[in-house]
């Protein structure tokens, strides 16, 4: 197991540089009061609600919910989601709110924008209502979460640098409840868990799911976002926003400490290099990639779907169907990595889009030709986030399709029966069409 060193960590009154992650062997599981740990006694199989929560308390769930409430966590204990894997938790090596979120984000116009960007720096695109912000992972990977108000609506925008995984989610619930979302300091399966300040409810990142708490078992919606870089975004978005970096006056509106970080120097050097291995994961690894292989994940209906960034790199249009769905994926190789390499230069990651290929009840097929998308049916061309610039559909806007760029490893321990979709010298998985550079 591995403690991670933060930029942004509550164990100083200042913002400290940057560390790489480093193997710690006297770490432990979550430990307090008695502690829970993985001796913890084995689970029986576990008797279910309707509602997908836990009907009887097990010896495991106890024990954990005896080492929060140590920990002065005033969460709901009385409520356990079914698939939360109790035994797979374990301390990020930072208290609640160690990492702190950023809750009073500030912008600059496209326009004005700061002169510390990099051409190729990655940037997380969300749109809502016309609202178009863009949130540089170089400050994400430091603060992991961005509690916002984009086109009126309340979001919080996540990063969870061990998984790789941006994910944006609405946080007004059903009843009118408007969630304000923490770093809580635990991780499951090496993925962020957060909570939300209203009832200390802890949600698994990857999934968007209540674990334990008032909301257990309560699914959050996703918002469709891409990654690109600060060039094409700028570009394409003119009347956009990016976010700023915190002063360093800004301090946390929990913890009152400051927010500032060294946003040119991130943590985790190194550690997407495929020969990598992740840190602060226990289970078992899906062999059928490498475990720290991007792939542009997707779900639709109760179809999992993931497609290689080694496959994608070679086949950057493709057309598919998931489920009953026809989709097309794009990926530009013109994006860099959130992580720098050990020598200190950034590493190169690409980026995917993913879209629905229906456009007025007509399935379209695309086609790269001299790096130029254009659809076979009417010639359109179109730009990677889906809007025909030029022929018969100019004007036109694919219909987005959530989906993230995860690790491998972290993906597919939440979602195990994934199919993989590639063709390639290593690997062959099913595709309805497979379209080659031109």
């Amino acid at each position: 197991m591995a403690v991670v060193a933060v930029a942004c960590g509550a164990n100083s009154e200042d913002a400290q540089p940057a560390q790489t992650i480093s193997p710690n062997p006297t770490a432990t599981a979550i430990s307090p009061d008695p502690g829970f740990s993985a001796t913890a006694t084995p689970a029986t199989e576990p008797a279910l609600t309707e509602d997908g929560l836990l009907a009887e308390i097990g010896p495991n769930e106890r024990a954990l919910a005896s080492a929060l409430i140590g920990q002065g966590w005033q969460t709901d204990f009385t409520r356990f989601a079914v698939d939360l894997h109790v035994r797979n938790i374990s301390s990020g090596g930072v208290p609640r709110d160690g990492i702190g979120s950023i809750d009073a984000p500030r912008f600059a116009p496209v326009s004005d924008a700061p002169d510390y960007m990099r051409p190729e720096e990655p940037v997380i695109v969300l749109n809502v209502n016309g609202d178009v912000r863009g949130y540089q992972l170089s400050i994400m990977t430091q603060h992991e979460i961005v509690n916002d108000v984009v086109g009126g609506e309340p979001v919080t925008v996540t990063f969870c640098p061990l998984c790789n995984t941006s994910l944006v989610f609405p946080r007004t619930l059903p009843d009118g409840t408007v969630l304000e979302f923490g770093v809580s300091g635990f991780l499951q399966n090496s993925d962020l868990i957060m909570y939300d300040r209203q009832t200390e409810t802890l949600w698994q990142q990857i999934t968007g799911t209540g674990l334990i708490g008032t909301h257990a078992a309560v699914q959050l919606d996703f918002l469709p976002v891409s990654i690109t870089s600060w060039t094409d975004f700028s570009t394409t978005f003119p009347d956009g926003q990016i976010l700023l970096r915190p002063s360093d006056t800004e301090r946390h509106s929990v913890t009152g400490r400051p927010l500032s970080c060294n946003y040119d120097r991130p943590p985790y050097a190194g550690y997407d290099s495929i020969d990598s291995s992740p840190f602060l994961f226990a289970g078992p690894l899906d062999g059928r990639l490498l475990p720290m292989e991007r792939v542009a994940s997707v779900t639709m209906g109760e179809l999992d779907v993931a497609y290689p960034y080694s496959f994608l790199t070679e086949q950057p249009v493709i057309n598919d169907v998931v489920g009953e769905t026809p989709v097309t994926v794009f990926f530009d190789n013109g994006t860099e990595s959130a992580f720098t390499l050990r020598s200190g230069n950034f590493s190169k990651s690409g980026s995917t889009t993913l879209f629905e290929r229906t456009v007025d009840g007509k399935e379209l097929i695309f086609d790269l030709v001299d790096g130029v998308i254009t659809d076979r049916e009417t010639g359109t061309t179109w730009n990677k986030f889906g809007a025909a610039l030029e022929g018969e559909l100019a004007g036109t806007q694919l219909e987005p399709v959530v989906h993230a760029a995860h690790f491998w490893f972290a993906w597919a321990a939440f979602k195990p029966d994934t199919e993989i979709r590639a063709t390639t010298d290593s690997l062959t998985f099913g595709l309805t069409e497979i379209v080659s550079p031109g």
